[in-house]
């Protein structure tokens, strides 16, 4: 082989492992998903009665189906404040603060959790009596004790308030980075002008991070619309909070509706990349700004 082909091929040659894996564990899998949304099949039998749109037909006419993804509402609300929290200590402790490293830790750390478990503790945190309907006790607030997680009026709020804990630690993360990735010489030139810290932050951090705040956004519509652990974990989609992935979820492993879950998934991806391309031409990098 001649150096020319070498160093014509030796890149792909490190990129086949990661292509390969690619390919096999993403690309495949998402081909299955759409051929099987053309069929009927419960997953057991070893052949597939084409039934072309039906299953897509049935998303979209069916109550059951489409009616969930009014629950996404409550988480992509609560990912509003968990990126006002996220934006506000990432803000905060990226200048001289006492113990910031300890505050650091511990504002990533519920991130590190696995879901199941971050589940099973909040359930245990939420259920009747349980160290919610304690602390209120202890407060002299027994009277705002509620059924947190069997209301359906206040369930969805508790089970966002969970992924919100959960989630702070990743988008804090992501702003902490990109704040420390201004350098050091603008914010002592803003100093010496005489700007204060709401100065800096609306002047200097806002415009420096704007690609970290429209990624955040859309990490979080996607996320809205893709919550499955905390409420099968909590809740098992009980009193109004199936999601549409648990929905699917169900439809799939409990019905035997492969065919109609690969659709029901289909529909997420397609409604995740619809709101995601409307997002970037309604807030275009360079004109993303905190209000």
């Amino acid at each position: 082989m001649t150096e020319v082909n070498k160093r014509r091929y030796l890149p792909w040659l490190y990129l086949a492992p990661a292509l390969g894996l690619l390919i096999t564990f993403t690309y495949v899998p998402v081909g299955n998903m759409l051929f099987y949304s053309f069929h009927s099949w419960d997953g057991l039998d070893v052949t597939m009665d084409p039934v072309g749109l039906d299953n897509y037909v049935r998303v979209f006419t069916d109550e059951r189906y489409w009616r969930v993804f009014l629950v996404s509402g409550y988480y992509f609300a609560a990912s509003f404040a968990q990126i006002a929290i996220a934006l506000y200590f990432a803000v905060v402790l990226s200048f001289d603060v006492r113990f910031k490293n300890l505050f650091k830790g511990i504002l990533f750390f519920p991130y590190l959790l696995n879901g199941v478990a971050v589940g099973f503790v909040f359930l245990y945190l939420f259920q009747p009596d349980g160290t919610l309907d304690t602390v209120l006790r202890w407060l002299g607030l027994g009277d705002q004790t509620r059924h947190w997680l069997g209301d359906p009026d206040i369930a969805n709020i508790s089970l966002a308030g969970t992924s919100v804990w959960r989630f702070t630690g990743l988008s804090f993360v992501l702003f902490l980075g990109a704040i420390q990735s201004i350098p050091g010489e603008i914010y002592e030139a803003a100093e010496i002008d005489g700007a204060g810290r709401w100065h800096q932050f609306r002047h200097i951090i806002v415009p420096g991070i704007r690609r970290i705040i429209s990624l955040s956004f859309i990490l979080a519509i996607s996320g809205s619309l893709a919550v499955f652990e905390i409420p099968f974990v909590m809740t098992g989609g009980a009193n109004g909070t199936r999601t549409f992935v648990v929905q699917a979820y169900e439809t799939a492993f409990q019905f035997r509706q492969i065919g109609l879950a690969s659709a029901m998934a289909v529909v997420l991806l397609l409604v995740v990349l619809l709101i995601t391309w409307v997002q970037r031409r309604i807030v275009p990098d360079e004109e993303v700004q905190l209000s």
